[in-house]
């Protein structure tokens, strides 16, 4: 016998569908460049439902792209072959016996569990690293310094992190018009063939940049972006973005994530979102429900 407590817990589930049908039929068709990273891929459980969530989007429509970091599990394995590695402004210094390891993890071993993943959840992943098609072009990162004491300019020499310079979308196409959902690693081809390390969160801008996306969505470890009493922003303008990035209510860590997503808001992403990884299903709260969660960054 079905008892009230079940009977309200399937009209809830009922009432879910219903609200998620608009939203199905409105964004079919269209293409969500995602990256994934922080909690989301270090916890089995999370990442097993992100690909229950990935394969969801696909059935109903959407074309979804990953496109995934790994700076822990570079870490780790930095550690384990005792070479050492260090940071300037967030990027890790690159030498070629390190971009090789770089390599090795983020195409290998991580694209592949979250590969993985998505087919025993019911889809059909591939893993793919910038390098293959000709995806994704970069070139050197230069990052340029002021010494405080002098004020002479210096530019850093951080080896083998790159920076987008182009992304094939033909590339990409194929995997539109297939059952098939690709998975990204963040690994960009030099001009003369040099491999590049590239941060994940500049790949998927530069992705959803090149294919017009509907949707930008980075998966963090925080809410979204907060106010100056550490309020979550549910929708942002890319004006009020710069003036929160100019009174420093957006800072660390949050600068790089909200200008990779206005580049991509101001070279044809309709939308860009920073939704906690952390949440159960945030994919699908923020997609097919009314409220949503996390912060929307919208044109001005």
């Amino acid at each position: 016998m079905t008892t009230i407590k079940a009977t309200k817990e399937q009209l809830q589930q009922a009432q879910t569908l219903a609200e998620a049908l608009p939203y199905m039929r409105q964004f079919a068709g269209e293409t969500f460049v995602i990256k994934l990273g922080g909690s989301a891929m270090g916890d089995v459980e999370l990442l097993k439902q992100f690909a229950r969530d990935i394969v969801m989007m696909k059935q109903v429509g959407i074309n979804v792209i990953i496109v995934h970091g790994g700076g822990p599990q570079i870490s780790r394995m930095l550690d384990k072959l005792k070479i050492k590695s260090s940071f300037v402004d967030g990027l890790r210094v690159t030498d070629h016996e390190t971009v090789e390891i770089v390599e090795m993890v983020l195409s290998g071993s991580i694209n592949k569990q979250i590969v993985t993943e998505i087919n025993l959840a019911g889809g059909m992943a591939m893993g793919i690293s910038g390098k293959d098609g000709n995806l994704i072009s970069a070139r050197k990162l230069r990052r340029r310094k002021s010494d405080p004491d002098s004020n002479i300019e210096q530019i850093l020499d951080l080896g083998f992190v790159g920076e987008p310079t182009m992304v094939n979308p033909e590339s990409l196409v194929m995997f539109e018009e297939s059952d098939i959902i690709p998975v990204i690693a963040p690994i960009g081809r030099g001009e003369n063939g040099e491999t590049y390390n590239i941060n994940a969160d500049s790949a998927a801008g530069a992705i959803a940049s090149a294919l017009a996306a509907n949707k930008l969505i980075m998966l963090t470890d925080v809410p979204g972006i907060l106010d100056a009493d550490s309020n979550l922003i549910s929708e942002i303008t890319i004006s009020q973005s710069h003036k929160l990035i100019k009174n420093k209510t957006i800072s660390g860590g949050m600068i790089p994530k909200v200008e990779t997503c206005i580049d991509a808001i101001n070279n044809h992403t309709e939308a860009a979102h920073i939704l906690d990884g952390r949440i159960p299903h945030v994919l699908l709260l923020e997609i097919f429900t009314e409220h949503g969660t996390g912060t929307m960054i919208l044109p001005s």
